[in-house]
């Protein structure tokens, strides 16, 4: 039988074949990894803050203020997130008619805004093994997996601002508002690992999204 035919029906000749095939194949393709940073607070935090700040701002009545140059003191305020903050009220002074300007020596009535909080709780509760580090003999630490019949994770955060309105030539109360408190509340569900649900007031966190 001819050589060349011998060699075709080799077994050692076809797996040589098709090893060098597949190295030719991932040589072609080439091994691609995607790198994705994650910033020190999540989104959820960062959400759960602004939506409460968003919620406490709701309905709040400046109508006073309707035509008036308004200058927004922010001398007293300290909080987390404050550019949202301080953005979302200078917002509704504007939706409710103050011509905010630059400093006070321009200003008929000055606004300041304090807040008395503005943070997140978190508590967590399991029904099962969590995970952990077992010391196996010559193989160092290893990880076991967590064991779910249910757990629950509960974050809430609350808002709570005011502000004080007077008129800045002669400093006399005009109004005030009084505390603005909004909250907001992010909770995950799991039931036999596998189960899992949530309930939210963050519109962009909603379960139909």
């Amino acid at each position: 039988m001819n050589d060349r035919l011998m060699k075709g029906h080799d077994p050692v000749h076809r797996l040589t074949c098709v090893t060098s095939l597949l190295v030719l194949t991932l040589i072609a393709t080439g091994c691609h990894a995607i790198r994705i940073s994650e910033p020190p607070r999540t989104a959820t935090e960062q959400l759960l803050l602004s939506t409460a700040v968003d919620r406490a701002l709701e309905d709040v009545n400046l109508s006073f203020l309707k035509g008036k140059r308004t200058f927004f003191d922010t001398t007293y305020f300290e909080s987390y997130d404050q550019e949202y903050v301080l953005g979302a009220l200078r917002e509704m002074l504007a939706r409710n008619g103050a011509l905010l300007t630059a400093n006070a020596a321009t200003s008929e009535v000055t606004v300041e805004v304090r807040c008395g909080g503005l943070g997140v709780d978190s508590r967590d509760s399991l029904f099962g093994l969590p995970d952990l580090n077992l010391p196996i003999p010559f193989a160092g630490q290893v990880e076991s997996p967590e064991v779910t019949l249910y757990k629950s994770e509960h974050a809430d955060s609350i808002a709570k601002l005011a502000l004080l309105a007077f008129e800045t030539d002669s400093g006399k109360l005009i109004d005030r508002s009084g505390p603005m408190v909004g909250e907001a509340k992010f909770h995950h569900y799991k039931i036999l690992g596998a189960i899992n649900w949530r309930v939210t007031t963050i519109p962009e966190k909603a379960p139909d999204r």
